[in-house]
């Protein structure tokens, strides 16, 4: 919504808006409220301003500001502001701001509030600003407003957003009155519980007499009734016991006479079953028959007649092995026999060889022997890598080599039974040693 502001050389008598001067120029305020009839003007070029009639927030801030105590406060309001529509405050309203920006009148509002808040902080205490904001609010606005009208804005509202100090003030007075609102609510407290308990236990008490003589009465109407249902009891279990001896009286002969119809049941299916039995055992004599006895006996006969094949058999093959080994013993008998005439006749020829060559075939076989009886005798020596004979001046090793040359001939009679020391060689080097 807005307000326009228009000059127009050839102004109608249909127009509506408010006639005002500015230079050389008729201004006409358009506004459909205010309805006037335009005066004829000298001819002039068109001008259209504008004026906005929204409401405007104003940020009200002071800083620092004592108030009447000299406490420094911080106080922020926030204020709804608008221009006024009626005739004459919305000329007024135009003549101070025609041409301007919001901006530039949010200013112009900004410091008349600004100077109102600063004066009256200086006359209120911190506990009548804190605690009742809504009244200091609402003194700022009856004291602005006046001041504010006559530039031809209304204030719709004013409202304190915070208010605080950089003292500690507000926290101590809250401390004060939180430990104060404390303490009487701890006193409260015990109070209320000492009267609760009072209360609680005088309710207990008549709750517990009340009870007693209930659970009294209760016991009485037990007692009573319990006698009766004894009696009622005592009564019923009578009746109820002799129409249990008269059922199972009834119920054992009952049971008599269906156990003496089993038994005859029973006896006759004995006898049906003792001729079924003695049918079965002559059905099973003559299946055992047919399906065992005979079998056996026809097996009886193969077996028999597999073991007279088998005796049969067995002296056969017995026969034949001892055949045969007879066979095996006379050609091997044979054959040690050959062995042992072809041994004999080497004997015999190599008896005759001896002989015949006499001490010569001797030490043919004692030198054939000698190179075997070296090697036995020298196997443990061929465990030994090195050996070392030392000798001096006065050494005996030359003395017991040729010692133990002059014993060989002894030993190898001793071993052998030829006597080596017949020989012309070996006897001239015995000798020789000796």
């Amino acid at each position: 919504m807005g307000a326009e502001v228009l000059s127009d050389p050839t102004p109608t008598p249909q127009a509506s808006g408010i006639r005002c001067l500015s230079g050389n120029h008729c201004v006409c305020l358009l506004c459909p409220l205010l309805p006037f009839l335009s005066l004829p003007l000298p001819p002039s070029p068109r001008l259209l301003l504008r004026l906005s009639l929204e409401v405007m927030t104003i940020l009200c801030r002071c800083e620092n500001i004592e108030t009447s105590e000299g406490v420094p406060l911080f106080v922020t309001g926030v204020a709804q502001v608008k221009i006024m529509t009626e005739k004459e405050l919305l000329a007024v309203a135009c003549e101070q701001f025609l041409g301007k920006s919001v901006q530039d009148i949010k200013n112009v509002v900004l410091q008349t509030l600004e100077g109102h808040l600063r004066s009256i902080l200086g006359t209120l205490t911190v506990e009548q600003i804190y605690q009742d904001r809504d009244q200091f609010a609402k003194l700022v606005r009856e004291v602005a407003a006046p001041d504010v009208g006559r530039m031809g804005i209304e204030i719709l509202s004013f409202t304190i957003k915070d208010v605080y100090d950089k003292v500690d003030y507000l926290s101590s007075l809250g401390k004060t009155q939180t430990a104060v609102v404390q303490r009487d609510a701890d006193i409260g407290v015990a109070e209320a519980e000492r009267d609760a308990g009072i209360r609680e236990a005088e309710c207990k008490k008549e709750m517990l007499d009340v009870k007693f003589m209930a659970d009294t009465k209760i016991a009485d109407s037990k007692r009573a009734f319990e006698l009766q249902k004894s009696a009622f009891s005592e009564e019923v279990n009578i009746k109820t016991a002799e129409a249990q001896l008269a059922y199972e009286l009834q119920g054992a002969r009952e049971q008599q006479k269906i156990r003496q119809e089993e038994i005859e049941i029973e006896v006759v299916q004995r006898k049906k079953q003792i001729a079924v039995e003695a049918q079965e055992i002559l059905r099973t004599d003559k299946e055992l028959i047919a399906t065992v006895r005979c079998p056996a006996e026809a097996e009886a006969h193969r077996i028999q007649q597999i073991a007279e094949g088998e005796k049969v058999k067995q002296v056969l093959l017995a026969q034949a092995e001892a055949e045969k080994i007879r066979k095996i013993g006379e050609a091997e008998a044979a054959v040690i026999e050959a062995r042992g005439k072809a041994e004999a006749e080497r004997m015999k020829l190599k008896a005759e060889a001896y002989q015949k060559y006499g001490d010569a075939a001797k030490m043919a076989l004692v030198l054939d022997a000698l190179p075997r009886i070296a090697a036995k005798i020298a196997a443990p020596l061929t465990k030994v890598d090195e050996i070392v004979v030392l000798s001096g001046d006065n050494s005996k090793v030359t003395s017991e080599v040729n010692r133990l040359l002059a014993e060989l001939p002894a030993s190898v009679h001793a071993l052998t039974g030829v006597d080596l020391s017949k020989i012309p060689l070996i006897k001239k080097a015995t000798g020789a040693q000796v």
